[in-house]
């Protein structure tokens, strides 16, 4: 189950000459290029506070913004991880493309956009995904799909003559303004290519150091 790496020019430093933004979303337009499934899922993993002390959370989601300022994604508010980042507004996000041999890690703390923002990703998304958002109380249990698809059929009876959907009060997005970001690219016997930016957490924008680091 091992798969070997390598083929396209090596990661170098040079390559983030001018920030980290241009490259991670050069990476995702690569990835679409080659026509990879969801090319902009990562893995969002949060912090879980429980009786027994603090636990990881993951899921995959989908990256909906990128800046030099950070990364975005959309959930329910009241949602699990909507209630970890309440709890610990820090979070890791990691891209991953096996097929090019490529990932990027970002870490860093997180906080919720503006209205203003939630509102017009809302606006850019198609009428069934808003209906679905008003329908599920994200990550609370349900006794059965017939359920689910009733909360459905609900909203859009209640939905039927409003042509422009409101945005749920505890729905929107966040933004992880990242401390850190690692990008890897797999090379051959296992020496895979490692690079670490470290930035101002003033200004994401700015980099305090890159470094390479040993795989």
């Amino acid at each position: 189950m091992r798969a070997e790496y390598g083929g396209d020019p090596d990661l170098d430093e040079s390559w983030l000459d001018d920030g980290w933004e241009p490259l991670l979303r050069n990476w995702i337009e690569q990835a679409t290029r080659a026509r990879l499934a969801e090319p902009n899922a990562m893995t969002l993993a949060t912090v879980e506070m429980t009786d027994s002390g603090p636990r990881p959370a993951s899921r995959t989601v989908l990256c909906k913004g990128l800046s030099g300022a950070g990364v975005t994604f959309y959930t329910n508010y009241d949602s699990a991880k909507g209630d970890q980042l309440a709890a610990v507004p820090y979070a890791s996000i990691t891209f991953a493309w096996p097929a090019l041999g490529r990932q990027v890690t970002l870490r860093g703390p997180v906080r919720q956009v503006a209205p203003e923002v939630t509102a017009v990703y809302w606006r850019s998304r198609p009428r069934n995904s808003q209906l679905g958002a008003w329908a599920s109380q994200q990550s609370r249990p349900v006794a059965s799909r017939a359920e689910l698809d009733k909360a459905l059929a609900d909203v859009t009876a209640r939905f039927a003559d409003v042509e422009q959907l409101p945005v749920p009060a505890n729905w929107g997005g966040y933004q992880l303004r990242p401390d850190t970001v690692e990008f890897w690219q797999g090379r051959r016997s296992r020496l895979h290519n490692r690079i670490r930016v470290t930035l101002d957490g003033a200004n994401p924008e700015a980099a305090v150091a890159v470094e390479r680091l040993q795989p």
